[in-house]
């Protein structure tokens, strides 16, 4: 059997503890820097701290027994192997590319015509918007309406900037494409449906989140479930928007941490639109009017 290339020792040992570590590390700011899940933040503190601490490279250990060798670190589970592997391979981690875009969401959105900097910080203040597909999913949502200053039309025009910046068709609503990674929509809707009933049954253990919590009282439900070998937690937003919007209790967010993804989605009760009133997945807005439209046969999914 011909064995995979993998890279070299040497490019292995250039990405050292340290530097694992601090890439660990400033994932976990930032994630609460924009009121990420708790326990996803120090789950990242603790694999920096762990890595920190070593005193065997990390990477002599992904070299001579591979990912699985990562994942059996205490404190190290599927998720963060993977990320820890990325970084040894490429020097890079796309999630923390991509945390860094949020941080500096607000410029990006002044790049769009007609968004100044003041706009730019009212939606970014309003909504917790920082990318530019954020952006879009909350232009064909309803939420973009609630910034101050925002009419129909210059809500028009920013959706024909952002079709032509993403690259899609200017007339045609939002459509998040699924992606081999991605859970269909159905199966998103049904675990919110029965994390929201259980939650109301008061038949899930309460966490005490730290945040937006002065009492320290246990008052989220946590729900960890499992379908189609895809492990899932489900928990209310404890976010400052949330809060903000008073939709603890509306807003729900699915995170998704096994060998073979990764992925966070939020479902929410959309506000206007075909879809008012019906459960979405924020982002993935044209796959649910699908879901919604085939079952149109069958019994609707409660809100």
């Amino acid at each position: 059997m011909v064995s995979q290339a993998r890279p070299t020792t040497t490019q292995f040992q250039t990405v050292t503890n340290r530097a694992v570590a601090a890439a660990l590390s400033e994932v976990a700011r930032l994630l609460q820097r924009q009121s990420d899940n708790p326990f996803r933040i120090a789950a990242y503190r603790r694999a920096a701290s762990q890595v920190q601490r070593m005193s065997r490279p990390v990477g002599e250990i992904y070299e001579e027994s591979g990912i699985e060798a990562l994942r059996d670190l205490p404190g190290i589970g599927g998720s963060l192997a993977r990320s820890i592997a990325e970084l040894l391979d490429t020097g890079k981690l796309q999630l923390l590319d991509r945390l860094r875009e949020r941080a500096q969401g607000e410029p990006l959105l002044c790049t769009l015509p007609g968004v100044g900097a003041e706009l730019a910080q009212r939606i970014r203040t309003k909504l917790g918007v920082a990318t530019l597909e954020e952006l879009e999913a909350a232009a064909y949502d309803g939420r973009l309406r609630r910034v101050p200053g925002l009419g129909a039309k210059r809500i028009g025009a920013i959706r024909e900037s952002l079709a032509a910046r993403l690259q899609r068709m200017p007339d045609k609503s939002f459509r998040a494409a699924a992606t081999p990674d991605q859970p269909p929509v159905g199966e998103l809707l049904e675990l919110d449906r029965e994390y929201r009933q259980l939650a109301e049954a008061r038949r899930l253990p309460q966490a005490a989140p730290r945040r937006f919590n002065p009492t320290g009282a246990a008052w989220l439900p946590v729900w960890h479930a499992e379908r189609g070998g895809r492990r899932y937690t489900v928990l209310y937003s404890n976010t400052a928007r949330a809060h903000e919007a008073e939709a603890i209790h509306n807003w729900v967010v699915i995170y998704r941490d096994d060998q073979a993804g990764a992925g966070q989605w939020t479902v929410i009760t959309a506000e206007l639109g075909p879809l008012h009133g019906r459960r979405i997945v924020r982002g993935r807005e044209g796959e649910c009017r699908d879901y919604y439209r085939d079952k149109t046969a069958q019994r609707e999914l409660p809100l």
